[in-house]
């Protein structure tokens, strides 16, 4: 051979050409562009021809809207409407303007408007802000109100969601809110101590009622295998009666009273209010603030937290990696009893000073509703509890101002359960569901084939 034709070695042989990620996107455009080669490639794109932009369900913007928090968001605002609707159903005069409805069909549409618009207005000037009111502070009374009725709602929303994140259904929360209740009220009327100290065994002594209450439904779980949601509910009607006894003994009626009430606890006992006495906020609020801190940073700081995520993920994955499973249940839900327990301190030593059976009121099913709408996150929760709150603080401001039946709130916030239940309900309403890429990911495998055949 020649030195002008060298021999060609086997290293010296052209590579198959490697596509890069780049190109997979261009040859997956293309493939799609000319439906798998069987007709001419157009002169733009699949995706610019589409009129959406490249690798739109992955931008910033659809995973937003698309994401559950806005899912929640969308959820309430659906729930507002269709109770928009059922308000303007009871109106009187959407039900005469509905006689001439196809002669004259404004007047029907503007009805409905102005009776939903008219609640609505009522019911944020009861929950936020009144700019009726005589005085700036009765301005900001509502929202005030709004604070106080929020603070059980959060600290028991905060209970429920996290045994829903280590994969329990806490329905107790109703019944350790009694418990702590009726554990802080005879620390606060039996005991009497100085400021300070007899605040801070009020607050522990509900803690740990609370705690004690979720823990034994822990117990009953991890030893037994009880399941948790009949032993809580079991558990609530065993408070219940338990408070109702009690309230009729010497040790917890009030001397010289037939009613079934405690004594009024003491002063030292109480928990002081944070804007002084025109308003009810008291300091159960900002230990709600500090118990939502602390459940985000127990659940995603803490190597505890990891454990009770890991367990509501998939226990016997969680137990194979050496995690103590049965140590979880029951710790996680003597937690989850004593942030209820926090709701029971602040209804007996904030909110109501003394001790009835009808301290939980419905705060610890509530609660439930609260823990759905926050996706069982700390922050969520928090927030969810400030919305239940707003509706149960102007429900009866707009019962007053515009007749509207104040039943209207609780189907409101049974509709948003159902569409929190209900997530591609919601997205399909407003048009959120993620495009699939199912021509594109078959326009790329082809046209791998293609490039491998060639190879």
């Amino acid at each position: 051979m020649s030195e002008k034709h060298p021999p060609k070695h086997a290293d010296q042989h052209p590579k198959p050409h490697q596509p890069t990620p780049a190109a997979d996107e261009t040859a997956a455009g293309v493939a799609v562009d000319t439906a798998g080669g069987t007709i001419s490639p157009s002169a733009l794109p699949a995706s610019a021809q589409s009129g959406k932009l490249p690798g739109g369900p992955d931008t910033l913007l659809r995973k937003i809207f698309t994401g559950s928090g806005m899912v929640s968001v969308l959820a309430v605002l659906l729930a507002l409407v269709i109770g928009g609707l059922l308000i303007a159903a009871t109106d009187e005069r959407v039900g005469a303007t509905s006689s001439y409805i196809f002669a004259r069909p404004t007047d029907f549409l503007s009805a409905v408007w102005d009776a939903a618009t008219r609640s609505y207005v009522a019911l944020f000037q009861g929950s936020v802000f009144n700019p009726r009111g005589s005085s700036l502070a009765a301005r900001f009374a509502p929202m005030m109100e709004t604070l106080t009725i929020a603070t059980p709602l959060i600290t028991a929303g905060l209970g429920v969601a996290l045994a829903f994140r280590a994969g329990l259904f806490n329905i107790g929360a109703q019944g350790q809110i009694i418990m702590a209740g009726i554990l802080a009220a005879w620390v606060g009327f039996a005991l009497h101590l100085p400021l300070g100290l007899h605040l801070l065994l009020v607050l522990v002594a509900g803690i740990m009622g609370g705690a004690l209450w979720g823990g034994l439904v822990g117990l009953l779980k991890a030893r037994t295998g009880a399941h948790e949601v009949i032993v809580t509910i079991m558990f609530n009607y065993i408070a219940l009666y338990f408070l109702r006894y009690l309230l009729n003994t010497p040790a917890f009626q009030r001397p010289g009273e037939s009613n079934p009430i405690s004594p009024i606890l003491d002063p030292t006992a109480i928990y002081p209010q944070i804007f002084g006495s025109q308003y009810r906020l008291h300091l159960g609020f900002v230990l709600a603030i500090a118990a939502t801190v602390l459940v985000w940073w127990l659940l995603n700081r803490s190597t505890v937290g990891f454990e009770f995520r890991a367990v509501g993920a998939n226990p016997k994955a969680s137990l194979t990696a050496g995690i103590n499973v049965s140590r979880s249940t029951i710790l996680v839900m003597a937690i989850a009893g004593a942030l209820a327990g926090m709701s029971g301190v602040a209804q007996v030593a904030g909110t109501e000073k003394v001790l009835t059976d009808g301290v939980a009121a419905t705060y610890g099913f509530d609660a439930i509703t609260v823990a759905l709408l926050g996706r069982s996150t700390p922050w969520g929760t928090f927030a969810a509890g400030l919305l239940f709150g707003a509706f149960r603080a102007g429900a009866v401001q707009m019962q007053i101002q515009t007749g509207t039946p104040i039943d209207i709130v609780l189907v409101v916030q049974s509709l948003i359960v159902l569409f929190i239940a209900a997530p591609p309900l919601v997205r399909a309403v407003f048009g959120l569901n993620p495009r699939r890429k199912k021509p594109a990911k078959a326009g790329k495998s082809q046209q791998a084939a293609t490039t491998g055949g060639a190879a």
